[in-house]
């Protein structure tokens, strides 16, 4: 077989024993080196296939003899993470919301874990800018039906809105004027005129006159005399230029005919104590967070909740 070895003069390499067109191919050799790194990746890959999840089956994979996968990883650190955050939960919970706000290390962890927990629970209302849609509110102004302080939030994610099982919901009920026969419909209109005026979307007028007193019969025990609003029942104001559902004459005949009834979740059968904190302290940051209400204040809230 050496016999027919044919040796390239030029490189003193070995060819491999054919040619084409004059032109012959050399048998240069890999490099020791490499041939010895490709052995070690057989050898690696090998290894690999038998320790780690490999083989991809119809619902899974294999196993592996260690067992490891990369969502028990994610669980472990995310466990990990939990035990570092737990004296700063305890903390939360334990100190006064308000103090929690107040206090530049809770408030900064409360802002950012309420901002990952918003992006979880409530941009599917609410929206990820927190800019609300029609019926559901802008987080992010400072119109409010219930009240826009620290304590009032977090009840408010606490117990709900209108949650027929528990008795502490926020539930306010505006009747169906129109539905239930409790008004005509050239009444409704003659009421929406008159809320419009309140709202300055349009002027007085003979029908606006005429809704002034229908809304005085019927509307002004829960949005007063003025159209402010009131906290406690949730009734809205009828005097900003912000509207839940629409302003426009075709959306305040709706309400006032069929009534709204908005609801949300209570977060105390979803969410832990800390959690609730942080996205009353979150929402509160968003823009439209308002101080706690003076002990003056709270003594007039107080009687107001008794005489309703």
């Amino acid at each position: 077989m050496s016999e027919n070895k044919y040796i390239d003069e030029a490189t003193g390499t070995e060819t491999v024993g054919h040619e084409w067109d004059g032109i012959e191919e050399l048998d240069t050799p890999m490099p020791r080196w490499w041939v010895w790194t490709f052995y070690l990746t057989i050898i690696w890959a090998i290894g690999y296939v038998i320790m780690y999840p490999a083989w991809p089956m119809l619902n899974s994979a294999t196993e592996g003899v260690l067992g490891w996968t990369s969502r028990g990883e994610l669980a472990k650190e995310m466990d990990l993470r939990e035990k570092e955050l737990e004296p700063i939960r305890a903390a939360m919970v334990a100190t006064d919301i308000n103090e929690v706000a107040a206090n530049e290390e809770l408030r900064n962890q409360a802002i950012n874990g309420g901002a990952s927990a918003f992006k979880v629970h409530c941009v599917q209302c609410h929206g990820s800018g927190a800019a609300g849609f029609k019926g559901y509110p802008n987080l992010n102004d400072d119109d409010w039906l219930w009240g826009g302080d620290l304590e009032t939030i977090e009840y408010t994610l606490v117990h709900g809105i209108r949650q027929p099982d528990h008795a502490d919901t926020r539930f306010s009920q505006m009747p169906a004027f129109g539905r239930d026969g409790m008004l005509q419909s050239n009444e409704i209109q003659d009421v929406v005129s008159h809320v419009r005026v309140l709202q300055g979307d349009e002027k007085a007028s003979a029908a606006s006159q005429r809704g002034a007193a229908l809304y005085s019969a019927n509307c002004v025990i829960c949005h007063g005399e003025n159209g402010e609003g009131d906290r406690f029942q949730g009734a809205p104001n009828l005097t900003d230029k912000i509207s839940l559902y629409g302003r426009d004459r075709a959306s305040l005949t709706e309400t006032i005919t069929n009534s709204r009834y908005g609801v949300m979740p209570r977060w105390n059968t979803r969410l832990d104590p800390a959690t609730i904190r942080m996205l009353a302290i979150y929402v509160h940051s968003l823009g439209g967070g308002e101080a706690a209400p003076q002990p003056e204040q709270s003594a007039e809230a107080d009687a107001g909740d008794e005489q309703s």
